[in-house]
């Protein structure tokens, strides 16, 4: 099989009503927010929800669309949604080593691969929405 010519993600950021954000603890990237690739046939709106839920046992309803994230040379597009919780449990799985609401700063300062930190940045701010910052 061949792989995909571009890789289309969806990703949440959670905010519960104690304004703390959802992290997940990937085995190979550490701390992130959940999301992962939209599957053939799937709206992003649906596999933002779909990946969330999969990965941490949380069920959330999107508030917004925040932006895009383009990495060019790798043909790579991540979507990212804004989110609130609406039921499930907290759930580890084969995607997530922990599941963890944390108070924000905190939450933000243990996210390090890469620029996953920008990413929830932009999206806890709506002044910079929608963006798309290509790298």
């Amino acid at each position: 099989m061949n792989p995909p010519k571009h890789i289309v993600s969806a990703a949440t950021i959670v905010i519960n009503d104690y304004n703390e954000i959802l992290l997940i603890k990937g085995p190979r990237r550490g701390w992130e927010m959940p999301g992962g690739q939209v599957e053939e046939g799937e709206s992003l709106h649906n596999a933002a929800i779909r990946e969330t839920k999969e990965e941490s046992g949380v069920d959330v309803e999107i508030i917004r669309f925040c932006g895009v994230f383009q990495n060019v040379e790798r043909s790579i597009v991540n979507t990212l949604f804004l989110a609130r919780p609406i039921g499930g449990q907290l759930t580890i799985t084969d995607e997530s080593l922990d599941t963890r609401y944390f108070p924000i700063e905190e939450g933000l300062s243990i996210v390090t691969w890469k620029n996953f930190r920008q990413r929830i940045e932009y999206c806890l701010r709506a002044e910079l929405q929608p963006f798309y910052i290509e790298f």
